[in-house]
């Protein structure tokens, strides 16, 4: 019985690592598109460093920024499709895909929405506003970020995990602030476009746990690349 729990265990660890490696390749094919080398294509940076923490092998990244840089004869035909709508108890929910088949993709997502609700595009984005998002750690213990998201240009910050610092910027000034801040000393750990709810649900015990699982089910999807909920 332990044996058949331990290789069930490692397919299924196997499975994860596989849906992960997925999302991290074609961040790295889009990435890539604006260039191959790493120093001068700071979102291919980023998304070589993701990668490599979740122990990608050498291989499969560098085919993949081959081949999202036009060096291979395997062209990557990817599209961003967002969706829009409602997880369980009215929680407004944008999900973005990254798809090489939109009809497939729409399939899915209209399966993983019965137990919410599927809206039309501005339904919901409306209560969404489109900010820039950069997660970086101090350069050293107690290093101000208020003070480093004024010199970096930021609009605001919050303190994240583990020590870490949420900037939030304008879209356009994205990639000058993280720059700016890894000038600075700041290990910037995330940098993308994101969705921040203007006035998030507050839930608690069953009702919070429900919403999760739906969002836990959205994740789970191949083609999804990004879930952003107005769950407070």
């Amino acid at each position: 019985m332990g044996a058949q729990w331990k290789q069930k265990w490692r397919e299924q660890a196997a499975n994860q690592r596989g849906k992960i490696f997925g999302k991290l390749v074609k961040e790295i094919l889009i990435a890539a598109k604006a260039g191959a080398d790493p120093d001068k294509n700071a979102r291919l940076r980023l998304a070589i460093e993701q990668a490599k923490k979740a122990s990608m092998p050498r291989d499969t990244l560098e085919r993949a920024i081959k081949r999202g840089a036009g060096l291979l004869d395997e062209p990557v035909v990817l599209e961003l499709v967002t969706y829009e709508g409602f997880a369980p108890h009215q929680v407004p929910v944008i999900v973005e895909c990254l798809t090489d088949n939109r009809t497939r993709t729409a399939t899915n997502i209209r399966v993983l929405f019965r137990k919410g609700q599927l809206a039309a595009a501005g339904a919901v984005s409306w209560d969404f506003r489109r900010l820039g998002v950069i997660e970086a750690s101090p350069p050293a213990p107690g290093a101000d970020a208020e003070a480093a998201a004024i010199e970096a240009g930021a609009q605001e910050v919050e303190p994240g995990e583990g020590g870490e610092a949420r900037f939030v910027t304008e879209p356009a000034d994205l990639d000058a602030v993280q720059k700016a801040l890894g000038a600075a000393g700041w290990g910037v750990t995330s940098s993308k476009l994101a969705w921040i709810p203007k006035n998030p649900v507050a839930l608690e015990g069953p009702a919070r746990e429900e919403v999760e699982h739906f969002l836990s089910a959205l994740d789970e999807d191949d083609d999804v690349q990004d879930i952003f909920a107005g769950l407070g």
